[in-house]
């Protein structure tokens, strides 16, 4: 059985710098702004990002595991907890200097290169080749 108080130490050992303390944190963020990196609007696509998906999971729970009806309305409510994961999407594309067109072009570039028969593959889902990320 894992002793929780070496599981705590290692988890604060494993912690970087500026997750764990503020000057480190600000030190860190003076960094990022040097290197001109968006990091306000990256940081709140992502929390967001994250956020959006776990409300747009927690409907699909229900509907799967918990017996909420697939109805209009919680249909409806899925597709507004997409549109609030898009309005991140487009935040992440404003910081990094990119269009959303850009972003699916890449997705269907690399997603083509790994299925190159155009169907999925469990072979090559699990085994990727370099680079593929």
């Amino acid at each position: 059985m894992i002793d929780l108080k070496k599981y705590v130490e290692f988890v604060n050992e494993t912690t970087s710098q500026p997750s764990k303390n503020f000057p480190d944190f600000s030190a860190r963020l003076a960094d990022l702004q040097q290197q001109q990196f968006p990091t306000e609007r990256v940081l709140t696509a992502a929390v967001g990002m994250s956020a959006e998906a776990g409300e747009f999971t927690e409907i699909v729970k229900k509907i799967i595991f918990q017996g909420k009806p697939v109805n209009e309305e919680n249909l409806f409510h899925l597709k507004r907890e997409l549109g609030d994961i898009m309005w991140y999407v487009s935040q992440a594309c404003l910081g990094l200097d990119i269009s959303l067109e850009e972003v699916i072009q890449m997705n269907f570039d690399k997603l083509n290169a790994r299925y190159p028969e155009g169907a999925f593959s469990i072979e090559r889902s699990e085994n990727r080749k370099d680079g593929d990320l």
